[in-house]
């Protein structure tokens, strides 16, 4: 069987007069300009997200929220705005201890029962760190209450190898719904101590 000849292409050359044809020759790109796209890719996205988080938590940028008094509870922290789930909520910002003085400094707050404890311990890089955020503060990520339930969740936001607590909307948030978590302590010490923690 004989190969049949290549098709003609038609050529780019603007010397080339209209019925002339070059054999192959010719690109796409002679006949249409290059397109470059704007997109970014999902890598690029996540860099930026993350920088964007990093640049909120260094700042102490609390948004989308407000605390209000919640009878027989205290204090609780709602949503102003709607969350995504996903979305970053609120730092949980506090002190950042190593074990052995955070262990010191728990023992001093069980002293005076009345000072209260916002000490939430949490594994990184093979070591067991905790935020004390026991000291009062305008933050409000202390203020979220307890509930197994909750509407967020704690995650570790590393900034330049330090550790920062996190809490992220684990499902979609409606305004002035309440931001619970669940705290995660299930001994029988604290659950006797604080019974609304098996709720």
């Amino acid at each position: 069987l004989s190969k049949k000849p290549p098709l003609p292409v038609r050529s780019a050359d603007p010397t080339c007069r209209p019925g002339r044809f070059l054999n192959g020759r010719s690109k796409v790109t002679d006949y249409f300009p290059i397109r470059r796209s704007n997109r970014k890719t999902k890598a690029e996205l996540k860099s930026e997200e993350h920088r964007h988080l990093d640049d909120l938590i260094k700042n102490g940028i609390e948004e989308g929220m407000q605390v209000k008094h919640i009878e027989g509870k205290g204090r609780g922290v709602f949503a102003a705005n709607a969350f995504k789930k996903g979305d970053f909520v609120v730092e949980y910002h506090g002190d950042l201890l190593e074990l052995s003085e955070a262990k010191v400094r728990e023992a001093q707050y069980a002293q005076d029962p009345s000072t209260g404890c916002y000490m939430y311990y949490f594994q990184y890089q093979t070591k067991t760190y905790c935020v004390d955020a026991t000291r009062e503060s305008t933050r409000l990520g202390r203020l979220i209450n307890h509930s197994k339930a909750g509407n967020c969740q704690t995650r570790l936001h590393p900034i330049d190898g330090t550790p920062h607590l996190i809490l992220v909307a684990s499902r979609d948030i409606t305004a002035d719904e309440e931001l619970l978590y669940d705290y995660g302590d299930r001994s029988k010490a604290s659950i006797s101590a604080h019974p609304w923690l098996k709720f």
